[in-house]
C-alpha cells in the first residue's frame, strides 16, 4: 500500500495550502462582508458552526467508510470543502458565508478518514510515526498557503478562496484516480446507526479508553486557543502587516512539518507514546506562557519551534487510542475523535475569541496562560490510564 501511503500524504499537504491560504484574511473577510468593525462573536461563530456540523456527521462518516471504504468517503469530504471555498468567494452576506462552513462540516471529515486509512495500511508499532507522517504533511502544505493567502490577499480578499477551492479540485482529482482502497482485515460492518450520539456512547462504553479520550478533549482544547487568536493577537500586539502573518503561518507550517516528520515517530518508538506526550505538553506549556509575555514580534517568531514541538502531542495520543481498537472499527474511532475534537470546537472558539476581546485591553496574553493551566488537567487523566490492552469490541449493530 505503498502508492496510498504517498497519495494520502500529498492530498493532506495540498489541502492544507487549501486551508493556510485563506487563514491570513478570514477577518477581513467577515469584516468586509458583515460590515462592521468588533467581529468578536461573528469570528468565533463561524469557527464553531463547522465543528458543529462535524459532531454530528464525522462520527457517521467515520462509521460508513468501516461500512463502505475510506475512499468515497474521503471524495465526498474533499468535494465538499471545494463547495465552500466558492461560497465564500462569491458569498455577498454573512448568511452565506455561514452556509458554505455549514455544507464543509457536514461532509469535512478528510481527517477522520485519513486518520483511520493511515491506521489501516500501517502496522500497530509504528502507526504514531504514520501519524506523525500525516500531521508532517499538513505542516508541509501549511508552508506555502498562509504566505500565498496574505499575498493574495493583498491584491483582492477573496482571491485566497478561488485559489482554495481550485486546490481542493485538484486534490478531489489526485484522489479519484490514484487512491487506492485498502483491504482491511476484520468482519464486515453493518450499516451505522444513524444516530449521530451512537459513536460517542460507543466509545464512551469502554473504560479503559475514557482516561485517553479526556486527554485527547482537553489537547483539542488548549490547540483551539492558537488557531482562533493567532492572527488577531499577532496583528494587535505587534502590528503585523498581512504579509508577516502569512510568513508567520508559513513557518509554523515549516517547523510543525519537521517536528511530525522526524521527531513525533522516534520519540514514540524510543520513549513511547507517554512519554512522547508529557514532551509535548511541557513544551507546548512554555510556549503559551512564553508568548504571552513577549513583547516584540520576533520573539513569537522564535518561539515557533517550540510551539511546533508540543504538537507531537496528538499523533501519539491517537497512536495509544488506535491500539485499543480492533482493524474493523479504526474508522469508527477516528469519526469520534474527530467528533470529540469538533464538539470542542464549537464551544472553543467562542470562549477564546470571548475571552481575548474582553481582555486584550489590559492583558492580551491571559487567554495563552490559561490555556497552558488546561495541560494539568491531562496528568491526572493519563495517570489512569491503563497499560495499552485492546478493549472488546461488540459487533456492530449490538451497541
Amino acid at each position: 500500500m505503498k502508492r496510498a501511503y504517498l497519495v494520502l500524504l500529498m492530498a493532506m499537504a495540498m489541502d492544507a495550502v487549501g486551508i493556510g491560504l485563506v487563514m491570513p484574511v478570514l477577518p477581513g473577510l467577515l469584516r468586509s462582508v458583515g460590515h462592521v468593525d468588533d467581529i468578536g462573536w461573528i469570528f468565533g461563530a463561524f469557527l464553531s458552526v463547522y465543528a458543529a456540523m462535524q459532531v454530528v456527521f464525522s462520527p457517521l462518516l467515520g462509521a460508513l467508510s468501516d461500512r463502505y471504504g475510506r475512499r468515497p468517503v474521503l471524495l465526498l469530504s474533499l468535494a465538499g470543502a471545494m463547495a465552500d471555498y466558492l461560497f465564500m468567494a462569491f458569498a455577498p452576506s454573512l448568511p452565506l458565508l455561514f452556509a458554505g462552513r455549514i455544507i464543509a462540516g457536514i461532509t469535512g471529515a478528510s481527517m477522520a478518514v485519513a486518520s483511520a486509512l493511515m491506521a489501516d495500511i500501517t502496522e500497530e508499532d509504528r502507526r504514531a510515526r504514520g501519524f506523525g507522517h500525516l500531521s508532517a504533511a499538513f505542516g508541509v502544505g501549511f508552508i506555502a498557503g498562509p504566505a500565498l493567502g496574505g499575498v493574495l490577499g493583498d491584491v483582492w480578499l477573496r482571491a485566497p478562496f478561488l485559489a482554495a477551492a481550485a486546490l481542493n479540485g485538484l486534490n478531489l482529482a489526485l484522489a479519484f484516480f490514484l487512491l487506492p482502497e485498502p483491504k482491511r482485515a476484520g468482519n464486515p460492518v453493518e450499516m451505522p446507526s444513524l444516530n449521530p450520539l451512537a459513536p460517542l456512547c460507543w466509545a464512551f462504553s469502554f473504560p479503559t479508553l475514557l482516561p485517553l479520550l479526556g486527554a485527547f478533549a482537553v489537547l483539542s482544547l488548549v490547540g483551539e486557543v492558537g488557531g482562533t487568536i493567532w492572527v488577531l493577537y499577532v496583528q494587535d500586539k505587534f502590528s503585523w502587516d498581512l504579509f508577516t502573518v502569512g510568513i508567520s503561518l508559513a513557518l509554523f507550517g515549516l517547523f510543525h512539518a519537521g517536528a511530525q516528520g522526524f521527531v513525533a515517530g522516534p520519540i514514540a518508538e524510543r520513549w513511547g507514546e507517554r512519554r512522547a506526550l508529557l514532551v509535548a505538553i511541557l513544551a507546548d506549556s512554555a510556549a503559551y506562557v512564553s508568548v504571552a509575555l513577549a513583547w516584540r514580534g520576533w520573539m513569537a517568531f522564535a518561539l515557533l519551534p517550540l510551539f511546533c514541538l508540543g504538537g507531537i502531542g496528538t499523533p501519539a495520543l491517537q497512536s495509544l487510542l488506535t491500539s485499543r481498537v480492533g482493524a474493523d472499527h479504526q474508522g469508527r474511532l477516528q469519526g469520534v475523535l474527530t467528533s470529540m475534537t469538533s464538539l470542542v470546537s464549537v464551544v472553543g472558539p467562542l470562549a477564546i475569541a470571548t475571552l481575548y476581546f474582553r481582555t486584550r485591553s489590559f492583558f492580551p496574553g491571559l487567554v495563552w496562560i490559561a490555556g497552558a493551566a488546561l495541560y494539568l488537567i491531562c496528568l491526572p487523566l493519563l495517570a489512569r490510564s491503563p497499560a495499552a490492552t485492546r478493549v472488546e469490541v461488540p459487533r456492530p449493530g449490538t451497541s
